[in-house]
């Protein structure tokens, strides 16, 4: 792996096995170099930045003890991964890491042996090292499985499923817990590093076993000796939890101490069965602006190292999160009934000024996205309206609670489906491409789908004035520039609107952010242009009666083409009895990688570019063709 100059350790190593031979001080020293490798690249091109700063440690200790990739270390969330990148070997490509044709922004199985699972969304790990641990035992293996939850992870439902699960088994899994929110930071010091090095020690451990053999003959012993050693261990750590789902549970340990680190995870390494390690790290660690503010230096563009100063983007108005978070504002302050939801998105949501102003009526649930769906289905019982702002990606996870805990009791609960279509960078895991496939399908749900600003700030007040369970579904980034009208009006439900009437017999059915791509492809071929606005219900009046009085028809939808809006227009023809050449525009049935947002749009041919380009052939091809026939009949 070449690097630049300044690491010459660094460049040196040619795989994680380079670091098994090396001592406390070069191991140290490999550490001190990675860091400032992190802060030197992700200065030039941004991306995810705190949370790797604080795993730095922890990564070079990870690969020293274990011998990977015959073990497997599974990291949750991904973006604590991008020193392992480095180590692994990818060290010369991390400057192009979120970029088209680059390094995945998450851990990514294509891209490296060392990448044992796939990682984009959190509270995954333990499950997963899970399953390769009990794959190793059927399978006569001796290798390890690590998952390391962090950064919030230890937060989602699914970790403590695993966890519930891990303990009943005697599968030779470690989990690391990277405690990066100070929350247990007292724990951290000279006492509990002995008693970690001490419980993960093999002396402790075969008293241990020795001690519950003898024991086992003698029950009211047992039950004492372990009523004393959850005592003695309770006085001195907060692991109590875990010994009672089945773990042996050490720590906490400082999670930038090499030393405390290389010696527990050499004794952990030897212990039989499910084993927690507590790590507690420093989130932006060795970059004092991260450490200061890690929420904010999560994922920062590209900025000055020197200085701390993080270079903004030139925007040309307001994003449709800041759109969303002030429409929220202004119906708080009308509507007390009105209480809002995040699943640990404050920031990306554009939720922050709401926050402040009504910390009361602000719920943070962390990263539970099922449990934050049927919370808000609760206060919807007693009379409240919840706004549930959620990334289309992380709606997915809570698909089943959307179904059972909302629609199915046709409650009140309003979904503001940030980031949906395609996001970017983040890349697959993180592109909103099927949300309104999987929403089309669900009873009594409403679905708008904004193609402005305006049009956003006003399906947003509409969805509260409904009674039921509504989505209003809108892109990441800025949109045509369309500026919000303060004043809220509710808008006709399953109303479409005439935005260009063409006369060439073509009509395009727009949904969403595809309107002025379908506007410059009208333009030349003089077609007509329907902004439907609404995909649940559709105006169905509208596209019988476009239909029939067109040659062709074309959707347009910035969203998987099985069972979208496309999908919706062609059952609402077929069920009137309307044929009619039809052309659907939109996600086709792969996955769409990352790159910027324009990169995957044209990606996935939703550019403007090709969508006249598209158009424009077809139509050509359907005139060329419908000639032919005349000329044969006749």
């Amino acid at each position: 792996m070449s690097a630049p100059a300044p690491f010459p350790l660094l460049d040196a190593l040619r795989s994680p096995a380079d670091l098994h031979g090396m001592d406390i001080a070069q191991l140290t020293a490999v550490a001190d170099e990675l860091r400032q490798f992190l802060i030197h690249t992700v200065s030039a091109q941004g991306g995810h930045f705190a949370a790797g700063l604080g795993t730095v440690e922890l990564t070079v200790a990870l690969h020293h003890v274990f011998d990977t990739p015959h073990d497997r270390i599974v990291w949750d969330v991904g973006h604590q991964a991008y020193p392992h990148k480095v180590i692994t070997g990818r060290g010369a490509r991390l400057a192009s890491i979120k970029q088209k044709d680059g390094l995945a922004p998450f851990p990514n199985r294509a891209e490296s042996v060392y990448d044992t699972f796939g990682t984009g969304h959190s509270s995954t790990s333990i499950s997963a090292a899970l399953g390769m641990a009990c794959a190793a035992a059927l399978q006569g293996e001796t290798r390890r499985a690590v998952a390391v939850i962090g950064d919030g992870a230890m937060s989602g439902g699914m970790a403590f499923e695993a966890l519930n699960h891990a303990g009943t088994l005697p599968a030779n899994l470690l989990v690391i817990l990277n405690d990066n929110e100070m929350s247990i930071s007292e724990g951290v010091g000279a006492l509990s590093k002995y008693f970690a090095r001490l419980l993960s020690g093999r002396t402790y451990a075969q008293l241990r076993q020795g001690g519950k053999k003898v024991l086992s003959q003698l029950p009211a012993m047992r039950e004492l000796a372990r009523r004393s050693e959850e005592h003695f261990k309770g006085m001195v750590l907060p692991g109590t939890l875990f010994e009672e789902m089945g773990f042996n549970y050490l720590g906490p340990i400082d999670g930038h101490d090499m030393r405390s680190l290389v010696s527990t995870l050499q004794n952990i390494s030897q212990l039989p069965g499910p084993q927690f390690l507590h790590v507690v790290t420093t989130k932006g660690k060795g970059y004092a602006p991260a450490e200061a503010d890690p929420i904010k230096w999560h994922g920062p563009g590209p900025f000055d190292a020197a200085t701390g100063t993080i270079f903004k983007e030139i925007s040309s108005g307001p994003s449709y999160s800041q759109v969303f978070g002030q429409w929220l504002c202004d119906a708080a302050a009308l509507d007390p009934r009105i209480v809002a939801i995040t699943p640990a998105m404050r920031e990306g949501s554009g939720m922050v000024e709401y926050s402040r102003r009504f910390p009361d009526r602000y719920f943070d649930v962390a990263i539970a996205e099922q449990h934050a769906v049927t919370f808000a289905a609760g206060l919807a019982c007693e009379g409240l309206l919840p706004v549930v702002a959620i990334y289309s990606t992380f709606l997915q996870r809570a698909y089943d609670q959307l179904i059972h805990d909302v629609a199915l009791q046709n409650l009140p609960v309003v979904f503001a489906i940030d980031r949906a279509g395609l996001v970017g960078s983040d890349g697959a895991t993180h592109q909103g491409s099927y949300d309104l496939s999987f929403l089309r399908c669900i009873p009594n749900l409403t679905i708008m789908a904004p193609s402005d600003e305006n049009e956003c700030r006003q399906m947003l007040h509409t969805a509260t004035t409904l009674g039921g369970p509504a989505a209003v579904r809108y892109p990441r980034g800025v949109g045509s520039g369309v500026a919000p009208v303060a004043a809220l009006q509710a808008l006709p439900v399953g109303k479409a609107v005439v935005r260009r009437e063409g006369h060439s017999g073509l009509v395009l059915l727009s949904f969403g952010t595809m309107l002025q791509a379908a506007l410059a492809a009208a333009e030349p071929l003089d077609a007509s242009v329907l902004d439907m606005r609404f995909v649940k219900p559709l105006d169905s009046e509208a596209v019988v009666r476009w239909a029939l009085r067109s040659r062709a028809l074309v959707t347009l939808e910035e969203n998987a083409l099985a069972g979208g809006a496309g999908s919706a227009v062609a059952e609402c023809l077929d069920a009137a009895g309307v044929l009619i050449p039809r052309l659907a525009i939109g996600i086709a049935d792969c996955f769409i990688e990352h790159g910027t947002r324009q990169d995957c749009l044209i990606a996935a041919g939703l550019d403007a570019a090709t969508v006249v380009e598209r158009i424009a052939g077809w139509w050509a091809v359907l005139n060329s063709s419908a000639a032919r026939l005349v000329r044969t009949v006749s």
